[in-house]
């Protein structure tokens, strides 16, 4: 599913407008980009928690060379599916 065929799905379930469903699902990734942005976790009961990881500075190598070079540290956002998602895939 690409983000045309959720924007329908929306607008057939929530029987509003295609254009308002893209409205509404924009808002939402940037409300959700915002929050993680500050720190912040964003708790959907139900489907899971998006939250941001953290990954320490580490020692890498190039493999076509060998040297080995310093990779920084890093956040990354990550998602954990909660109870209700994951009982409804099985």
């Amino acid at each position: 599913m690409n983000k045309s065929d959720l924007i329908d799905a929306i607008a057939t379930e929530a029987d509003i407008s295609k254009a308002a469903a893209g409205r509404a699902l924009d808002a939402t990734v940037e409300a959700i980009k915002a929050a993680l942005k500050a720190g912040d976790t964003v708790n959907l009961i139900g489907f899971g928690t998006f939250y941001v990881g953290e990954r320490a500075a580490r020692t890498g190598r190039n493999p076509r060379t060998g040297k080995t070079l310093e990779i920084a540290a890093a956040k990354s956002p990550k998602f954990r599916a909660g109870k209700g998602l994951k009982d409804a895939m099985n």
